[in-house]
């Protein structure tokens, strides 16, 4: 896992460097003009969806959804597809139930696109297009590089699509690079604050909710955290009953309306006693006990990057309990599920 968190800004100069294969992709998607976009994922591919949602319906202005699975594996529910296109994102491309929806989906019209890791897999077969990750072999059971190389790809796809050349994603390598050396020392901190937590909350709102959704699971997977994700706007809505000062709270807050939008949930967070630490390019304005910042780029791409000290702490938090981040009890890299 620690290897596959140091490769991230190599993978994402990579991936920036090949874009001309992803415009291609983007060009047939505009050419049939879909008028309703669905996103298809499991686990941390689901948070890289719901953030190509929030792509989508900013960027592209179109209606954008999730798909449910169950109603096509389970219920056999057949849609009228037409005019939709359906993006299923998956790292490794084999879980049955993605593979039935894609399939599925493209017999009753839509037009389907493969976002995966695995260039050979079953579900790149089935689907009538598809975008290679390129993040390279990941053997770490934690996603890591193929979770913020997918993002970076489903971003230079929206963009591509919008007409645009991916100029905001042009230095994220080396930008992911700054991130990694100049946040270690804050994350040693975090780890030390969390090191005997029994829950965290994580939070964060626009293209930053996926960022938190994805520490949430990064925390549970790894160190066993009893973890939960609110978007800030969520949070406010019933769960901050639930915050006092032996709560820890990680949030997610970059420069941008998302990150604005977040301090009023951080203003009653904080007025509960809770322990805030914050990460993003905002995160020095949050008012936290422990500041994470990473650089300022443009908000839609934020969460490349704000993603890396949060697998960096979840990876420290790990080895502090006592555990193994590279053998997490209970789990295998390729989940399938029906």
């Amino acid at each position: 896992m620690a290897a596959e968190i140091a490769e991230q800004p190599s993978v994402y100069a990579a991936l920036y460097d090949s874009r001309a294969a992803i415009a291609e992709v983007a060009a047939v998607i505009r050419d049939r003009a879909p008028r309703f976009v669905l996103f298809a994922a499991r686990g941390s591919s689901d948070h890289a969806a719901i953030y190509a949602k929030y792509l989508t319906e900013i960027l592209l202005e179109l209606p954008a959804g999730l798909v449910s699975a169950s109603t096509t594996t389970l219920y056999g529910a057949e849609p009228d597809l037409r005019d939709v296109l359906l993006v299923t994102v998956s790292q490794s491309g084999g879980s049955p139930d993605l593979l039935e929806v894609t399939a599925n989906y493209r017999r009753r019209g839509a037009l389907t696109v493969a976002v995966t890791n695995t260039s050979t897999s079953p579900l790149n077969a089935a689907a009538e297009l598809s975008v290679d990750v390129a993040a390279g072999v990941e053997q770490a059971v934690a996603a890591t590089k193929t979770y913020s190389a997918t993002l970076l790809a489903l971003y230079l796809l929206i963009d591509a699509i919008r007409g645009g050349t991916g100029e905001a994603a042009a230095n994220l390598g080396e930008l992911a690079q700054v991130t990694l050396d100049a946040s270690a020392p804050t994350v040693e901190e975090a780890v030390r604050r969390y090191r005997f937590v029994d829950r965290v909350l994580t939070t964060g709102r626009g293209y930053s909710y996926a960022t938190a959704l994805e520490a949430s699971l990064k925390l549970a997977e790894t160190s066993y955290l009893a973890a939960r994700a609110y978007s800030g706007a969520d949070l406010l809505h019933g769960p901050v009953a639930a915050v006092d000062g032996e709560t820890a709270v990680l949030a997610i807050t970059s420069i941008g309306k998302g990150g604005d939008s977040l301090r009023d949930a951080l203003d009653v967070v904080h007025q509960r006693g809770a322990d805030v630490v914050a990460v993003g390019s905002a995160s020095e304005k949050a008012g936290a006990t422990l500041a994470v910042p990473i650089p300022e780029t443009a908000e839609e791409v934020a969460p490349v990057l704000e993603i890396l000290p949060v697998q960096r702490l979840a990876y420290g938090l790990a080895l502090a309990r006592g555990g193994d981040p590279d053998s997490p009890r209970g789990l295998n890299k390729v989940t399938r599920t029906r």
